[in-house]
């Protein structure tokens, strides 16, 4: 990679992963508030797989350079932002834009990165981190002691949930095909083939009295099952429409009836709570009242990895030029962990 020069990966439309373009340009010049990353490590989450489809809900006109989180250093640092930023080691949460050799963020979006931790493994756990800690913590509130159900156990977000789950004495059941149920035991989850077995009915043989939680991202038929496995008091916190991925028409419908559904369930009197978890909530209305919590879960979220509550789990490393083999490795279905791209 040409030092100098800019390298980002651009989506022009609805494409298989062989259309990603790679584009060259001039690096960004910094303007005022704003930091300047040399990228080291972003990734592939579910978010741009559904974006290669015009399948995301509020993705924005193609074409544009997606990537949805980051890590880098510091290049450089624009007017009113604190010059000793410079050469420190950042993340960054920005929806678009991270598949990048260099990317411009508001200094007040960039969160440091504790001394020690490897830019890929912080990466790991940035929009998964996130997620998964404000689901458990603010959506959910779990408390030690509580049994969970985590559907998708061994993805992006159920991975790093399950762990910070365990670690704050919380008993987990998790839905992952055959092949991953080894690794879940080995973890303390309690596993489920959602392929095979009646998911339903072997909770409720497990719980009898209903789960304290359920965490959501499938959406579709999925979720009314979550509800029903709720025990009284219980939360389910919905984050996706895996479901839909695939399929042809509105984007933003599997949303709108999930929101629906969840406001009606919260209508109904019945001692229970649905949550649509999105992690941009609340930054409409006060964008430093989000930031703020952001940075703070964050740094939660790197004092678990540092501590070895969470692990970083790397399905695989690749560089910016190979994006095709890497979206297509992370949509196989194959791979445990992350898809991190390097520059």
């Amino acid at each position: 990679m040409n030092a100098q020069g800019l390298v980002e990966v651009v989506l022009p439309g609805k494409v298989e992963p062989e259309g990603l373009q790679i584009r060259h340009g001039e690096v960004p010049a910094v303007g005022p508030g704003q930091v300047l990353i040399r990228m080291e490590a972003t990734g592939i989450s579910f978010a741009e797989q559904q974006m290669r489809r015009g399948r995301y809900y509020d993705q924005p006109p193609f074409p544009f350079v997606p990537g949805y989180d980051l890590v880098g250093t510091v290049l450089a640092t624009g007017e009113g932002v604190e010059p000793g930023l410079t050469g420190t080691r950042v993340a960054a949460l920005v929806k678009v834009g991270g598949w990048a050799s260099h990317v411009l963020v508001d200094a007040a979006d960039a969160v440091p990165v504790p001394d020690g931790v490897d830019a890929a493994h912080a990466e790991t756990v940035v929009v998964n981190g996130i997620t998964a800690w404000q689901m458990l913590h603010r959506s959910a509130r779990i408390r030690t002691g509580q049994t969970i159900l985590v559907h998708g156990a061994n993805g992006g977000v159920g991975s790093v949930l399950v762990q910070l789950a365990l670690a704050a004495g919380v008993k987990v059941i998790g839905t992952a095909s055959a092949r991953h149920h080894d690794a879940l035991r080995e973890r303390g989850v309690t596993p489920i083939d959602y392929r095979d077995q009646d998911v339903a009915t072997r909770v409720r043989a497990l719980v009898p009295g209903g789960v304290d939680a359920v965490f959501d991202h499938v959406g579709g038929r999925s979720v009314i099952d979550s509800w029903h496995l709720l025990a009284p008091g219980g939360t389910l916190v919905a984050y996706g429409s895996a479901s839909t991925r695939d399929d042809e028409g509105s984007k933003q419908w599997p949303v709108l009836k999930l929101l629906g559904r969840v406001w009606l369930w919260n209508a109904l009197p019945n001692r229970r709570r649905a949550y649509f978890f999105n992690v941009w909530a609340g930054r409409a209305l006060s964008k430093n009242r989000f930031r703020a919590r952001l940075r703070a879960d964050l740094t939660q979220v790197f004092a678990a990895l540092q501590r070895g509550d969470i692990t970083a789990q790397i399905a695989a490393q690749l560089p910016l030029a190979r994006v095709a083999d890497a979206m297509r490795l992370a949509e196989s279905g194959t791979v445990a962990g992350k898809i991190v791209l390097n520059p």
